[in-house]
């Protein structure tokens, strides 16, 4: 029997929201350059989209981060996959991610990034689960606050399955 599915959030209101946050990051910025750090996998999806609706120069890194393996809940244990290419030293930094949960990750990487002496650093995400949070970050840009439910699409899996579904989902497991 296969996962259902209950659509959260249409394409039609992620391409809508995507836009107006690419629009107060152009203001934020304007006459600055900015350098997006995309965290990998799940917020490729989101990081693209983004970058085309911001006006200002963009200069797009990636860095993967992992806590979650294949599970649906964060292990605490926070690894650096694979790290930026360039310094981000005097830069205006702005990572951006799918979701925010236990918050337990981007504190982690806060910490790393800015001992590397960005000009600013600020956070960006698609989604934030506050109702899960056990450790606070402060969100600079949020496309939505989601309800404590397992999402995927958009770029969220669950075990790589349904990052490629066009809409975020509500995601009931079943049973075999």
């Amino acid at each position: 029997m296969a996962d259902r599915i209950d659509v959260l959030y249409s394409e039609e209101e992620l391409d809508k929201r995507i836009r107006e946050l690419g629009d107060e990051i152009s203001r934020d910025y304007a006459g600055k350059e900015i350098t997006l750090i995309c965290i990998l996998k799940g917020a490729s999806f989101f990081a693209c989209e983004l970058a085309k609706h911001i006006s200002v120069p963009v200069y797009i890194d990636f860095m993967q981060v992992s806590s979650y393996g294949n599970e649906t809940e964060s292990s605490g244990v926070v690894k650096i996959v694979q790290d930026l290419d360039d310094p981000i030293r005097g830069k205006n930094v702005i990572v951006v991610e799918d979701i925010i949960d236990s918050g337990r990750t981007m504190h982690y990487l806060f910490q790393i990034l800015r001992t590397r002496g960005p000009e600013s650093l600020k956070l960006c995400s698609l989604l934030n689960k506050p109702d899960r949070r056990v450790t606070e970050v402060e969100i600079d840009y949020t496309g939505f606050d989601i309800p404590d439910k397992f999402v995927v699409g958009y770029g969220l899996d669950y075990a790589q399955r349904y990052r490629n579904l066009p809409y975020i989902g509500v995601v009931t497991l079943e049973e075999n």
